[in-house]
Protein backbone atom coordinates (compact mmCIF):
# COMPACT_ATOMS: atom_id res chain seq x y z
CA UNK A 1 0.00 0.00 0.00
CA UNK A 2 0.93 3.35 -0.90
CA UNK A 3 1.75 6.56 1.22
CA UNK A 4 -1.52 7.69 -0.54
CA UNK A 5 -3.25 4.88 0.31
CA UNK A 6 -2.09 4.66 3.82
CA UNK A 7 -2.94 8.10 4.42
CA UNK A 8 -6.06 8.16 3.33
CA UNK A 9 -7.30 5.13 5.73
CA UNK A 10 -5.57 6.83 8.84
CA UNK A 11 -8.44 10.09 7.75
CA UNK A 12 -10.93 7.62 6.77
CA UNK A 13 -10.85 6.04 10.44
CA UNK A 14 -12.83 7.39 13.34
CA UNK A 15 -10.10 8.13 15.94
CA UNK A 16 -8.87 10.60 13.12
CA UNK A 17 -12.13 12.51 12.56
CA UNK A 18 -13.42 12.55 16.41
CA UNK A 19 -9.76 14.15 17.14
CA UNK A 20 -10.36 16.74 14.33
CA UNK A 21 -13.89 18.08 15.67
CA UNK A 22 -12.37 18.24 19.09
CA UNK A 23 -9.93 20.16 18.31
CA UNK A 24 -12.04 22.65 16.07
CA UNK A 25 -14.70 22.38 18.76
CA UNK A 26 -12.35 22.85 21.77
CA UNK A 27 -10.44 26.14 19.64
CA UNK A 28 -13.97 28.02 19.76
CA UNK A 29 -14.69 26.85 23.18
CA UNK A 30 -11.93 28.38 24.28
CA UNK A 31 -12.46 31.73 22.15
CA UNK A 32 -15.76 31.64 24.20
CA UNK A 33 -13.75 30.96 27.83
CA UNK A 34 -11.34 33.32 26.73
CA UNK A 35 -13.72 36.21 26.03
CA UNK A 36 -15.76 35.82 29.26
CA UNK A 37 -12.79 35.63 31.76
CA UNK A 38 -11.18 39.05 29.60
CA UNK A 39 -14.80 41.24 28.82
CA UNK A 40 -16.91 39.65 31.77
CA UNK A 41 -14.89 38.40 34.67
CA UNK A 42 -11.95 40.50 34.47
CA UNK A 43 -13.76 44.05 34.51
CA UNK A 44 -15.56 43.66 37.78
CA UNK A 45 -12.85 41.65 39.42
CA UNK A 46 -10.42 44.70 38.91
CA UNK A 47 -13.38 46.81 40.24
CA UNK A 48 -13.91 45.03 43.26
CA UNK A 49 -9.81 45.20 43.94
CA UNK A 50 -9.81 49.36 43.54
CA UNK A 51 -9.01 49.31 39.71
CA UNK A 52 -5.98 47.54 39.98
CA UNK A 53 -4.40 45.93 36.72
CA UNK A 54 -2.23 43.37 36.80
CA UNK A 55 -1.63 43.74 33.28
CA UNK A 56 0.82 47.07 34.31
CA UNK A 57 2.51 45.88 36.88
CA UNK A 58 6.44 45.25 36.23
CA UNK A 59 9.95 45.69 37.80
CA UNK A 60 12.18 47.67 35.54
CA UNK A 61 15.80 46.27 35.02
CA UNK A 62 16.93 48.97 32.63
CA UNK A 63 15.87 52.37 31.17
CA UNK A 64 15.24 52.35 27.94
CA UNK A 65 18.42 54.08 25.56
CA UNK A 66 18.12 56.55 22.18
CA UNK A 67 19.78 56.04 19.68
CA UNK A 68 23.14 57.25 20.15
CA UNK A 69 23.19 57.11 23.67
CA UNK A 70 26.20 54.86 25.68
CA UNK A 71 25.21 51.93 27.02
CA UNK A 72 25.45 51.35 30.75
CA UNK A 73 27.60 48.06 30.41
CA UNK A 74 29.39 47.80 27.41
CA UNK A 75 29.77 51.87 27.24
CA UNK A 76 29.49 51.76 23.39
CA UNK A 77 27.17 53.86 21.95
CA UNK A 78 24.17 52.94 20.31
CA UNK A 79 22.90 52.77 17.05
CA UNK A 80 19.83 52.58 17.42
CA UNK A 81 16.98 52.96 20.28
CA UNK A 82 16.74 50.11 23.02
CA UNK A 83 13.56 49.59 24.57
CA UNK A 84 13.57 49.87 28.38
CA UNK A 85 14.08 46.04 29.82
CA UNK A 86 11.39 45.01 32.17
CA UNK A 87 10.15 41.82 34.16
CA UNK A 88 6.47 42.00 33.52
CA UNK A 89 4.90 39.96 36.29
CA UNK A 90 1.57 41.49 35.87
CA UNK A 91 0.64 39.95 32.80
CA UNK A 92 1.99 36.24 34.73
CA UNK A 93 -0.60 36.78 37.27
CA UNK A 94 -3.71 37.80 34.99
CA UNK A 95 -2.61 34.91 33.06
CA UNK A 96 -2.86 32.58 35.98
CA UNK A 97 -6.45 33.92 37.07
CA UNK A 98 -7.57 33.45 33.49
CA UNK A 99 -6.16 29.69 33.32
CA UNK A 100 -8.08 29.20 37.22
CA UNK A 101 -11.08 30.75 35.50
CA UNK A 102 -10.96 28.89 32.31
CA UNK A 103 -9.94 25.42 33.95
CA UNK A 104 -13.11 26.09 36.34
CA UNK A 105 -15.32 26.67 33.08
CA UNK A 106 -13.86 23.53 31.74
CA UNK A 107 -14.50 21.64 34.74
CA UNK A 108 -18.30 22.53 35.18
CA UNK A 109 -18.89 22.01 31.91
CA UNK A 110 -17.40 18.65 31.77
CA UNK A 111 -19.05 17.46 34.83
CA UNK A 112 -22.45 18.69 33.62
CA UNK A 113 -21.59 16.58 30.33
CA UNK A 114 -20.69 13.49 32.67
CA UNK A 115 -23.99 13.82 34.75
CA UNK A 116 -25.99 13.59 31.30
CA UNK A 117 -24.80 10.68 30.38
CA UNK A 118 -26.63 7.59 30.44
CA UNK A 119 -25.69 5.47 33.78
CA UNK A 120 -25.95 1.96 33.28
CA UNK A 121 -28.12 -0.12 34.91
CA UNK A 122 -26.61 -1.46 38.28
CA UNK A 123 -25.53 -5.36 38.28
CA UNK A 124 -28.00 -7.57 40.47
CA UNK A 125 -26.37 -8.23 43.51
CA UNK A 126 -25.97 -11.68 44.61
CA UNK A 127 -25.58 -12.41 48.28
CA UNK A 128 -21.83 -13.80 49.30
CA UNK A 129 -21.36 -17.93 49.13
CA UNK A 130 -21.53 -18.82 52.68
CA UNK A 131 -17.82 -19.40 54.72
CA UNK A 132 -17.36 -23.01 55.85
CA UNK A 133 -18.43 -21.77 59.51
CA UNK A 134 -21.36 -20.58 58.35
CA UNK A 135 -22.19 -24.15 56.36
CA UNK A 136 -21.19 -26.08 59.45
CA UNK A 137 -23.35 -23.49 61.83
CA UNK A 138 -26.18 -24.18 59.20
CA UNK A 139 -25.33 -28.49 59.30
CA UNK A 140 -25.80 -28.26 63.14
CA UNK A 141 -28.85 -26.03 63.09
CA UNK A 142 -30.58 -28.27 60.84
CA UNK A 143 -29.73 -31.51 62.81
CA UNK A 144 -31.12 -29.46 66.09
CA UNK A 145 -34.43 -28.99 64.06
CA UNK A 146 -34.45 -32.83 63.42
CA UNK A 147 -34.63 -34.06 67.03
Amino acid sequence: MGLVGEFKEFIVKGNAMDLAVGVIIGAAFGAVVSSMVQDVLMPPLGFAMGGVDFADKSILLANAIDAGGTHPITGATVAKAIPAVEIKYGKLINAIIALLIQGFCIFLVVKGINSLRRKPDPAPSTAPAPTPQEKLLEEIRDLLKTR
